[in-house]
């Protein structure tokens, strides 16, 4: 309870005396105070609202790395190749074995029965796979990966736990979105070739046994590409191993993978590395 108390006039120079009143607090506040300006007081919200854009909001990475934000995909013309690059849990272990090239193989020959996308080369590396891939939309190439991984996570968890006790292997493989990146002219055309076909290098896979003394990488549809300059004029001259199946993919069909990287270079050679920034 507020009082207002006279105590009284003042002398003050100049001026005529004026009666001061002194406002004396007796008791608890009556309200809060009106902001300037304001017609009535601010009412603070009883709970903070949910939602919007937060500091480290949103669902966080499932493997050691964080994998391709999740945005819209830009749309895609069916003359423009893309390179995918997916990555695979810690729990699934090296890939560059015997019995996940198989798994892997198995899920491109489930994506070969389709018309409207079509891997053209996959690389097998321990951690993750790249692949160039044609496709008619982004609608295809959104449901032609899509069963490329559910066919892949099933085949490398039906081979993880083979002849192995417990319960066989379920759940993720890869655990985010894949990474694409739409190629549009020959210089970037040949440059994803490379990247692709020679990425074993770039890990330092030639350097260690067997791998050591192969002259492309085994693990990759390498073995399809007629471009090397080493073959001349006779293309497809490597042979794989006796036991060796290749990995099932297509003749490309786009300008840019059959003739458009030539513009960049005619040829491209084995001995090529990508490079360690790529």
């Amino acid at each position: 309870m507020w009082v207002c108390k006279n105590i009284g006039a003042f002398d003050l120079p100049e001026r005529s005396s004026v009666a001061i009143n002194i406002v004396m607090k007796t008791g608890k506040s009556a309200g809060r105070r009106k902001r300037r300006g304001s017609s009535e007081a601010e009412q603070l919200p009883l709970f903070k609202p949910r939602g919007g854009k937060r500091p480290r909001a949103g669902r966080k990475p499932e493997g050691g790395r964080a994998g391709s934000p999740h945005r819209e995909r830009p749309e895609l013309k069916a003359r423009h190749p893309v390179h995918i690059v997916l990555r695979v849990i810690p729990a699934v272990g090296n890939l560059r074995r015997r019995f996940t090239y198989k798994a892997i193989r198995e899920a491109t020959l489930t994506t070969a029965r389709r018309e409207d996308v079509r891997i053209v080369h996959l690389s097998i590396q321990r951690t993750h796979l790249h692949l160039i891939v044609e496709a008619d939309d982004k609608n295809a190439l959104a449901s032609g990966m899509q069963g490329f991984q559910i066919s892949a996570a099933k085949h490398l968890n039906a081979a993880i736990s083979r002849d192995k006790p417990g319960p066989r292997r379920r759940g993720t493989v890869f655990p985010d979105r894949y990474h694409a990146e739409i190629i549009t002219n020959p210089r970037q055309a040949r440059h994803t070739l490379i990247y692709v076909m020679m990425n074993w290098r770039k890990h330092e896979e030639d350097r260690v046994e067997p791998m050591r003394s192969w002259t492309i990488d085994w693990f990759s549809s390498a073995v399809y590409f007629p471009g090397w300059a080493e073959y001349g004029d006779e293309a497809f001259l490597w042979q794989g191993p006796e036991t060796y199946d290749p990995l099932v993919v297509y003749q490309p069909r786009t300008w840019l993978l059959r003739e458009g990287w030539k513009k960049c270079g005619a040829t491209i050679s084995y001995r090529e590395v990508p490079s360690a920034n790529a």
